[in-house]
């Protein structure tokens, strides 16, 4: 269930609201993980590019701004038509719903521009009383080995995914209940 009053983060590209010739430009892993915050708790996520004296923008602006696109290619599921839910987050792990079906995304952000997953996963499962059926990681089409003993979900991550996968700033797990 969405929470009562959504809330909105406006964030800036680079360090400044206007136009800064020597601005510094926030890494695409901070706002792909800021996104994935914002949506687990119910928000909209607004991102503020300044456009230079002749109009457009810098050309690392379009470089952060495919780099989100690329990630939502593989990840959008998790983030368009979902919704918050409890335990909103534990760690550094971020959860939203699917509205539509009974599913859940566990969003493991990483610390490192490249995801590189531990052999096991813990997540916490708090308000789901029914039995996982399924769980993937998105991106792939492997159904993963898990373990679902009372309010969490051991999930096993085989070698091959682990060294196989070219992921970005967070991997996100499927959950179908």
């Amino acid at each position: 269930k969405p929470l009562p009053y959504p809330w909105e983060t406006c964030m800036t590209i680079g360090n400044s609201w206007s136009y800064n010739a020597a601005d510094q430009f926030k890494t695409s892993r901070m706002l792909v993980q800021t996104l994935i915050k914002v949506v687990s708790r119910g928000g909209n996520f607004l991102l503020n590019i300044a456009p230079g004296p002749d109009g457009d923008w810098n050309p690392l602006a379009y470089e952060r701004l495919a780099d989100i696109g690329n990630w939502m290619k593989i990840n959008s599921e998790g983030i368009y038509g979902s919704a918050p839910c409890k335990p909103y987050s534990h760690d550094n792990i971020y959860f939203t719903q699917s509205v539509k079906q009974n599913r859940r995304y566990a969003f493991w952000l990483s610390e490192n521009d490249n995801v590189l997953l531990p052999e096991k996963v813990n997540i916490p499962l708090e308000g789901i009383s029914d039995k996982v059926k399924q769980v993937q990681l998105m991106g792939t089409t492997v159904t993963l080995n898990y373990v679902q003993k009372n309010d969490e979900l051991t999930v096993s991550i085989p070698e091959s995914i682990r060294k196989k996968v070219n992921m970005k700033y967070s991997a996100v797990f499927s959950i179908e209940y």
